[in-house]
């Protein structure tokens, strides 16, 4: 523990003979009151939410409960301190070299974690001065070894008020703060997606009660006090920290709920003791509708971050960036699809002339990886927390830039005039180029980074340490011939510094100038005033050197630091260069084409491809397929056997779909595609025992979800609805859904369907919209061969014992299975070859018109304001009520 004077090197839990605590426990509060302990309890009344790291020497410690809760998470054992009758008090640590992996434990653990540190010398007889100098959370880090390169780590606010949510993402690494509002409730849909594509690291609330459980269960929740929700102090810190008098022009003016969350994000940081310089921060306000939402089912079923089997996720097979902020960059795309046509194109834009000039492609790739992750690098030395090595990337950065701008002038579309702001200031590459070794060390401790005569200071500093060293180095040889004692040594320890030692037999031969300092064995060691001043000079030297070093680094930190903005902006530049060549690296080497993008409501696509599945089966081996969907035929029903690839058909749709959208090109031989404002997709089968919900409870809760949200714009991709049930409840909601999508007003919208259910291929008779396809396949006697194209028509048969087979079941059960079936179609009731009546008659009556829906149908959403569209939706809701 602790110490007055020189602190222990070793714990006392971390040496040979620790014992594990025994006996009693005791809490902080009950156990000795030794002036550490005082200290420590008084950090810990400061920060009672977070684990305390005291460094005591070598090692950080906690100790109580903080120790209990943080030993088996950092698998070190748990000690204790005995107080005598009162018991012991828990202690543990880890050495404070490996402080960054521990860290890492408790901030993935979900804990918050102070870093309570050695500020002053150490002297004897006095308490070495200590000082908290970090608040880490798992919203706050910024360090490279705490993050995920290819991930964002946002720090989220939310505060519910007037029937909207205000939502504040803070990227600190970054810098970049997102501010939008969500309409409803903190339990609301919208809300929940809004916040899977965020990838939240920490989420703050001021009222813990309104947040659900299901939202976000895994990311850690930071209760703060409601005052740092206010709306007065939220516009200050906003101003503050975007360097304005006020507000106006940040494009907050209609987001007062999102405002007063940006305030207690930035308020948070402040208590955290993350600096925020003024001038910074990048607001990115974010309207509703710019975007696409995504939600869970959609990003699990297309596989976007997460694959589904062995194969590789979209977000890997799209990932041949460079960079780290461009793999950032490109998995927040894949997340956030555009709506609108124009950047769409303009992306695309940028795609294809790297397509084409595969030289510049080639060569950029190779000039932008020297970039690194510029846009951390400079988010570091903004916290104060760059170390040599990254000043030295910051200057490598500098150096691979003017390159990297050259390759990107007259590029077109989305990188259009971005050559102009990867230039960056020419002071910081200069500076650091002066200032710093050619390869600089991980830590600053022990010096070593500066450049000989980069600073006279510095190099004085050196020219006397090494004359000193000079002088002790020929010392030995001097006096030998001074003395003639040809055994005397020169020699060097930590508790005498430098000495000269010479054998017992001529110690009577020492000169009168030899000062004894110990004896040993065989030997007497001396010192001499001479070689104590040379000493002195080294030590000194050395130490004023580094403390010179260190005065260099922060002068360095702070010039980074000063130029951040224009550093950031060619950060950004380089990461949309670093997408865009990852996508048109895919889009030349998969053989993808560039989409027509526009405003119909049109999906025409020709030899269309699945690009997973393409890429674990092997390039050719593929079947493509087409697909149309405009105005006169909007949902297509899909039937054929099992395994005969209807799932990915739907999948490979919705897939073209959302990479048209990101702007990348697509695998396909031509696809004309209208924006989509979502994509909804009902794909497999899964049960969610936790909530107690069958498979089909599953299936009909998600299809409820997607038939309240999707509009005539969204594209549905809808697999087996109604197969967990019986066959005619099953087959009455398909149809049901069917009629559903085709005739409501606010849908009617671009749907793939599949099913097992050929009765529903009747409905394209009497439902004009609705088509008919099927997967075509091969019957060869007891066989059959899946030719996985898509033709027009519907298929009478689902091949499901054939599938059986193929599976392996036994003969025998085939067998017999062939023979109920036999005995089913003869005598089951549902009848696939009687004439159809005007609508199936399954007792599913046409809903009535209504005329609010009707009107609702018809309003013209472009040519209303913000305010007369909710004045109209509130009268619309009074007139439903009635």
């Amino acid at each position: 523990m602790v110490v007055r004077g020189r602190e222990r090197a070793t714990p006392p839990h971390l040496r040979s003979n620790a014992l594990p605590a025994a006996g009693p426990t005791i809490d902080l509060n009950e156990a000795g009151d030794t002036p550490i302990l005082r200290e420590y309890r008084a950090v810990k009344a400061e920060h009672p939410d977070a684990l305390v790291l005291a460094r005591l020497g070598d090692f950080y410690e906690l100790f109580g409960t903080d120790a209990e809760v943080a030993a088996p998470i950092l698998e070190v054992t748990l000690t204790g301190r005995g107080f005598g009758s009162a018991g012991r008090l828990p202690m543990c640590g880890v050495p404070h070299h490996a402080i960054a992996a521990h860290l890492r434990r408790l901030l993935d653990a979900g804990h918050r974690v102070v870093l309570w540190d050695q500020v002053g010398e150490v002297v004897a007889g006095r308490l070495v001065r200590r000082e908290v100098t970090r608040v880490l959370s798992p919203g706050t880090a910024v360090d490279a070894e705490l993050l995920e390169a290819s991930r964002v780590a946002r720090l989220v606010a939310l505060i519910e008020a007037d029937g909207r949510v205000g939502v504040a993402a803070f990227d600190l690494a970054g810098g970049e703060l997102v501010v939008t509002e969500v309409t409803g409730g903190t339990g609301s849909v919208a809300l929940r997606d809004e916040l899977e594509r965020l990838d939240v690291a920490e989420l703050l609330t001021g009222d813990p009660a309104s947040l659900p459980p299901s939202l976000l269960p895994g990311v850690v929740r930071t209760v703060l006090a409601p005052q740092l929700f206010d709306a007065g102090r939220a516009a200050e810190r906003l101003a503050t920290a975007t360097g304005t008098v006020s507000l106006l022009g940040l494009g907050l003016e209609e987001m007062p709920v999102g405002v007063r969350a940006a305030g207690a994000v930035l308020g948070y940081c402040e208590r955290s003791r993350v600096a925020l310089e003024p001038g910074l921060l990048r607001l990115v306000p974010r309207q509703g509708g710019e975007l696409m939402r995504l939600d869970p089912p959609t990003r699990r079923n297309l596989e976007l971050l997460e694959p589904l089997g062995r194969g590789p996720s979209l977000a890997q097979l799209l990932d041949r960036t460079r960079t780290p902020m461009g793999a950032r960059l490109l998995r927040r795309r894949l997340q956030e699809p555009l709506t609108e046509p124009a950047p769409i194109v303009a992306r695309l834009a940028a795609v294809a002339a790297l397509v084409t000039d595969r030289a510049r492609r080639e060569e950029l790739r190779k000039r932008i990886g020297a970039v690194r992750d510029l846009e951390r690098l400079v988010g570091r030395a903004v916290q104060g927390l760059a170390t040599p090595r990254d000043l030295g990337a910051i200057r490598d950065a500098c150096a691979a830039l003017p390159a990297v701008a050259t390759l990107m002038e007259g590029l077109p579309g989305d990188l259009a005039g971005l050559a102009e702001r990867a230039v960056p200031p020419v002071e910081v590459g200069a500076q650091l180029t002066e200032l710093l070794v050619e390869d600089p060390p991980l830590s600053a401790r022990e010096g070593g980074f500066i450049r000989d005569g980069a600073d006279p200071e510095l190099d004085g500093l050196h020219a006397s340490a090494a004359e000193a060293r000079e002088f002790i180095s020929g010392l030995e040889g001097r006096e030998r011939e001074r003395t003639g004692i040809r055994s005397l040594k020169v020699g060097y320890n930590r508790v005498f510094g430098y000495y000269l030692e010479i054998p017992h037999a001529h110690r009577d031969e020492a000169p009168a100038d030899y000062v004894r300092k110990q004896t040993l064995v065989g030997a007497e060691r001396y010192i001499t005033p001479h070689l104590k001043e040379q000493e002195t000079v080294v030590l000194s030297a050395r130490e004023r050197a580094v403390a010179r070093e260190m005065e260099l680094l922060v002068e360095t930190t702070r010039l980074v630091t000063a130029h951040a903005p224009g550093l950031l902006a060619c950060a950004t530049a380089v990461a949309t260069a670093d997408v865009t060549q990852s996508l048109a690296a895919v889009a030349d080497e998969e053989g993808w084409t560039r989409p027509e993008v526009d405003r119909s409501t049109v999906t025409d696509i020709e030899a269309g491809r699945h690009p997973l599945v393409e890429t674990s089966l092997g390039r050719g081996a593929f079947v493509a397929n087409d697909t149309s969907l405009d105005v006169a035929h909007r949902i297509v029903v899909l039937t054929g056997p099992n395994m005969a690839g209807k799932s990915t058909y739907l999948r490979q749709v919705a897939l073209i779909t959302l990479l048209a959208q990101i702007g990348s090109f697509v695998p396909a031989e031509r696809a004309r595609l209208g924006v989509c404002d979502r994509i909804f997709t009902r794909v497999g089968a899964q049960d969610d025992l936790s909530a107690g919900l069958s498979t089909f409870m599953v299936e009909m809760a998600e299809t409820a979800a997607i038939l309240r949200q999707a509009t005539a714009r969204s594209l549905l991709v809808l697999d087996e609805i109604g197969r967990g049930t019986s066959t005619y409840d099953g087959l009455s909601i398909a149809q049901a859904l069917v009629e559903h999508i085709h005739d409501s007003p606010q849908l009617n919208c671009r749907t793939l369907f599949a099913t097992h259910y050929h009765e529903l291929t009747a409905l394209a008779e009497h439902l004009p919209r609705v088509v008919n396809a099927r997967v075509e396949v091969v019957e060869e006697g007891e066989t059959v061969t899946f030719l996985h194209r898509i033709r027009p028509g519907g298929a009478d048969r689902s091949y499901g014992i054939q599938v059986a087979k193929l599976a392996g079941l036994p003969a025998s059960l085939l067998a017999r299975a062939r023979e109920i079936l036999g005995e089913l179609e003869l005598h089951r009731p549902i009848e696939t070859d009687r004439p159809a009546p005007a609508q199936l008659d399954l007792g599913l009556a046409t809903p009535p018109a209504n005329p609010v829906l009707d009107e609702l149908a018809g309003l013209d959403l472009d040519d209303l304001t913000p305010r007369e569209a909710l004045s109209k939706l509130a009268e619309l809701q009074e007139r439903m009520g009635r």
